[in-house]
C-alpha cells in the first residue's frame, strides 16, 4: 500500500499542542501561520506520496550497488532526488540567504516525518545534509559558508558525517584518522571511516564530507579531535568543481534493513592525502560535530514516528480487508480481523504510541523555535535547555516505539507479515537501525542522565514534571470515566518519574553503575510520561471542541479514546519501570563476568 500523510493529526498537534500561533509571532517567523503550514504540508504530502513512497518497496528488493568505487542508487532515486531538490524541500528549514525557505522547525518537522514515513532509505540523504548544514552554519567560516552552504541547502550537493572507525565504534576517543597541516591553511587527511550513510552515490554533483580527525600534536582522547571539510570533488574559486579528492568508497555494507541507503566505507589518503579544511578551531571538533549529531538525533526520532505511522496504516488496511474466523458474539460467516479484540488491541497500541511520540516531538520542535527566535535572551536560554533535555527522549523513545509498532504490524498480518511481499517485514527490518545509529538508546540514556539530569540536580526535569501535574489536574476537572482514568495514570506516572529523578541525583556518586543500569528504562519512562502528558492535553482540547460543537466530532472522539488507551495500556507501566530502575541493579550487575 502507499503512504498517506496523517494531515489532520499533524495539523491538530501543530496548532493545539505545539503552539504554532505563538511560533508565528516570533521575530523572523511571521509568515509561519496556520495557513502557510497547511499549504506546505499539503504540497509535501502530495510530493512524498506520489514520488517518493512508490519507490520504497522496490528499492528494498533492488538496493544500491557498488562497483569499482562507485555507487549506483536504486532505480528512481536519482530522478526523485532531483525533483526533491528543485522543489526546495532540502532547504525548507534553512536560511533564505543560502537558498532556503527559512521556515521554523515546527513546520519542517512534519515534512521530515512524511519524507521518512514514505521512504526511509531515500530520506537519509536529506537527513545527513541537514546535519552538515547546521554544523557549517554554526562553526563554519564566512568563506566556508559562501562556498558550501548554498549548494547543500539547494540539494545540488549533499553532506555526510564521518565519525566511526573500525576500531572505535561509538568511542570517539579512539579516533585515529590523521589530519596533517600543509602550511597553506589546508590539511592532508589519512584514515578509514565506516558506516557513512550516503558516503558515495550518484544523486548529486558533489559530496561534502565532515570528518573527525586528529592533528599531529593533538591531546589524547576526545579533547584532541578536530573537524574537517573534505569534499569528494575539489571546489574552485568560482564554485565550479575541480579534481577528484583523495577520498574514495571502497565498499558498502549489506544490511538487515534500509538496504537502498548506501552505507559506505570511506578511505582517505591512499594516494597522497585527501585535502581537508579545518572547521572552526583545532581540538573543538567533537563540540562542532555535536551540533550535527543533535540535528540528526531529532531527525532520527522523526524517522521512528514516520515509520510507525506507515506500519500502522498498512496494518489497519490489512485488518479491514482480511476475513478470518467468526466474531466472538457469533456470526454465520467470517469477519474482517479488525473485529477481533486482540487485533484491535494491537492497532490501538500502534496508533496511541505513534500519536504520543508525534505530539512530543512537535512540541519539542516548537520549543526549539522559541529558543532560536524569541527576542528575550533568558527565554531563549530556558527553552534551549528544555529542548536539549527532550532530544535524547525524542530520539531514544520514538525509535524504541517504532520497533514495537512495526513488530505489531507484522503480527497483525499474521503469517502474511512474515512474507516480504506484503511490505510489513520491511518496516520491521528498517526500524531496527533507528535504535542504533546516531547513538544507541543507551547512549541517549547516558546523555539524559549525565548531561541533562545530574548536572542541575534534576531541576529542569522536575520543572517539566510540574507541567505534567498541571495537566493531570485539568483532566480531573472533566466529569468522565475516560478523563478520570487518564488523570490517575498521569499522576502516578509523574510520581514515578520524579522518584526516579531523585534516585538518580541522590545515588550518582555512591552507586554510579547502579544508576546507569537503569538508564534506558529512565529514558523510556520519561517518554511514556511525557507522551501521556501530550495525549492528556490532546484529550482536553478534543473535549472542549466537542462541547462547543466545533469541527470533526469523530476525530475528537477518537482523540479521547486513543488517549484513554495510552493511559491504560502504556502509561500504566510506569510503576513497574520505577521499581526496575530504583531496585533492579542487583539483578543487572549480580553475576560476575566469568558467569556469563
Amino acid at each position: 500500500m502507499s503512504y498517506q500523510a496523517p494531515m489532520k493529526d499533524m495539523l491538530f498537534v501543530m496548532n493545539e499542542l505545539a503552539n504554532l500561533e505563538g511560533v508565528s509571532a516570533l521575530p523572523g517567523c511571521e509568515d509561519a501561520n496556520a495557513e502557510t503550514a497547511e499549504a506546505v504540508l499539503e504540497e509535501n504530502a502530495k510530493f512524498v506520496s506520489g514520488v517518493i513512497a512508490p519507490l520504497n518497496h522496490a528499492a528494498d528488493k533492488e538496493p544500491s550497488s557498488w562497483a569499482d568505487g562507485k555507487v549506483t542508487t536504486s532505480k528512481g532515486f536519482k530522478e526523485a532526488f532531483k525533483q526533491f531538490a528543485e522543489a526546495g524541500w532540502q532547504g525548507l528549514q534553512h536560511p533564505t540567504e543560502f537558498g532556503g525557505q527559512g521556515l521554523p522547525k515546527l513546520i519542517g518537522t512534519p515534512c521530515v516525518e512524511m519524507l521518512h514515513g514514505s521512504n526511509l532509505s531515500f530520506a537519509l540523504v536529506a537527513l545527513l545534509s541537514d546535519g552538515a548544514i547546521e554544523a557549517l552554519l554554526t562553526a563554519g567560516s564566512d568563506e566556508q559558508k559562501a562556498t558550501y552552504l548554498e549548494p547543500l541547502v539547494t540539494g545540488k550537493w549533499t553532506g555526510t558525517m564521518n565519525l566511526t572507525e573500525p576500531q572505535a565504534g561509538s568511542d570517539l576517543a579512539a579516533v585515529r584518522t590523521r589530519a596533517v597541516p600543509q602550511g597553506d591553511g589546508t590539511y592532508k587527511v589519512f584514515g578509514t571511516k565506516i558506516f557513512i550513510t550516503y558516503g558515495e552515490h550518484d544523486m548529486a554533483e558533489n559530496i561534502i564530507h565532515l570528518v573527525l580527525a586528529r592533528t599531529p600534536d593533538a591531546p589524547a582522547g576526545v579533547k584532541g579531535i578536530s573537524l574537517f571539510i573534505v569534499p569528494k570533488f575539489m571546489v574552485n574559486a568560482d564554485g565550479s568543481l575541480g579534481d577528484r579528492n583523495d577520498a574514495h568508497c571502497v565498499s558498502i555494507e549489506h544490511k538487515l534493513g534500509i538496504k537502498a541507503s548506501p552505507t559506505a566505507v570511506l578511505q582517505f589518503g591512499d594516494n597522497g592525502g585527501a585535502v581537508g579544511y579545518l572547521v572552526g578551531e583545532e581540538n573543538r571538533g567533537l563540540e562542532y560535530m555535536f551540533i550535527m549529531m543533535n540535528a540528526a538525533r531529532f531527525g532520527v526520532g522523526m524517522q521512528g514516528v514516520g515509520l510507525a505511522e506507515r506500519a500502522y496504516q498498512q496494518a489497519v488496511t490489512f485488518a479491514k480487508d482480511r476475513v478470518q474466523s467468526r466474531d466472538l458474539n457469533g456470526s454465520p460467516a467470517g469477519v474482517a480481523i479488525i473485529n477481533h479484540p486482540d487485533v484491535r488491541r494491537m492497532l490501538m497500541s500502534m496508533r496511541a504510541q505513534t500519536e504520543a511520540a508525534r505530539a512530543l516531538a512537535y512540541v519539542a520542535a516548537g520549543i526549539h523555535d522559541v529558543a532560536h527566535h524569541h527576542a528575550d535572551a533568558e527565554v531563549r536560554a530556558a527553552n534551549q535547555a528544555v529542548y536539549e533535555y527532550l532530544v535524547p527522549i525524542v530520539k531514544g523513545w520514538s525509535t524504541e516505539m517504532s520497533e514495537n509498532v512495526t513488530r505489531d504490524g507484522v503480527q497483525v498480518h499474521g503469517g502474511m507479515g512474515f512474507i516480504e511481499e506484503t511490505g510489513a517485514a520491511q518496516h520491521y527490518r528498517d526500524a531496527k537501525i533507528l535504535t542504533i545509529y546516531e547513538g544507541t538508546t543507551a547512549i541517549q540514556a547516558n546523555d539524559l542522565i549525565g548531561r541533562k539530569t545530574v548536572r542541575d540536580g534534576g531541576a529542569l526535569a522536575k520543572s517539566i514534571i510540574a507541567q505534567v501535574r498541571a495537566t493531570a489536574e485539568e483532566l480531573g476537572g472533566v466529569n468522565s470515566p475516560d478523563f478520570a482514568a487518564m488523570r490517575k495514570h498521569l499522576v502516578q506516572g509523574a510520581d514515578d518519574l520524579e522518584a526516579v529523578v531523585d534516585f538518580i541525583v541522590n545515588h550518582i556518586k555512591s552507586d554510579i553503575k547502579g544508576v546507569f543500569s537503569g538508564s534506558v528504562l529512565y529514558l523510556k519512562l520519561a517518554g511514556i510520561v511525557f507522551g501521556g502528558w501530550q495525549m492528556g492535553r490532546a484529550a482536553l482540547v478534543a473535549q472542549s471542541k466537542l462541547s462547543a460543537g466545533e469541527g470533526d466530532a469523530s476525530f475528537y472522539h477518537a482523540k479521547i479514546v486513543t488517549a484513554r488507551f495510552f493511559a491504560d495500556h502504556i502509561l500504566s507501566g510506569s510503576t513497574g519501570m520505577r521499581a526496575a530502575i530504583v531496585d533492579g541493579s542487583a539483578g543487572v550487575l549480580g553475576l560476575g563476568v566469568e558467569q556469563f
